[in-house]
């Protein structure tokens, strides 16, 4: 199974692909609002799909266009969900198993409850192997904005770990280097921060 993660270009490439799945018009300025990316940038994925024959473009009037996915394009779409699914597959099963081994391990030296530090996929992965080792969750931090709680706990600042007796154990794959950086930085014990995929 391949678990390294997906290329970034090929999991916009997906998306977008999924947008013209539907063969409705569609102007490239609202596909760079749903996608979240520059209306250039757009054109430029667009340009590269009709070279490469995964997609053809039909004329309507008033300068609107639909992108049809080409058979071709179809098939690409397909593969490229595979692979993104695959890395997901690989990814959860992986995570779930270290995340548990770190747990079962804090259990055995005592530990009750721990610290969740950054909100993503991953944290509710551990949230499941938190729960199969029997430990509790005690607050959950991060310094990011968006979602207001995890669990039924309110998402903190990253300050609030600084006096934390607790164990912190870092929750998000993406951003897992630079939140530990940030705890060690706000003065947390490094022997406090614990970091799966990391011996820690």
């Amino acid at each position: 199974m391949n678990n390294k993660p997906t290329d970034p270009e090929a999991y916009r490439t997906l998306q977008l692909m999924s947008e013209l799945e539907n063969e409705q018009t569609v102007s490239q300025r609202e596909l760079a609002g749903r996608l979240g990316i520059a209306v250039g940038l757009v054109n430029s994925y667009l340009k590269n799909f009709v070279a490469k024959g995964y997609v053809r473009v039909k004329n309507y009037p008033r300068n609107r266009y639909a992108y049809l996915l080409t058979p071709k394009g179809i098939a690409e779409k397909s593969r490229l969900a595979y692979q993104h699914l695959d890395y997901f597959t690989g990814l959860y099963t992986t995570t779930r198993r270290e995340y548990l081994q770190l747990f079962r391990r804090l259990k055995s030296e005592g530990v009750g409850e721990v610290v969740f530090c950054g909100i993503d996929e991953v944290a509710e992965i551990a949230y499941l192997s938190l729960h199969e080792a029997g430990l509790a969750l005690a607050a959950v931090i991060d310094e990011q904005g968006g979602r207001s709680e995890l669990f039924g706990h309110p998402i903190m600042p990253l300050a609030q770990a600084v006096a934390s007796a607790r164990p912190i154990v870092v929750t998000s794959l993406k951003r897992r280097d630079h939140l530990a950086g940030e705890l060690l930085r706000l003065g947390v014990n490094a022997e406090n921060v614990y970091v799966v995929g990391q011996g820690r």
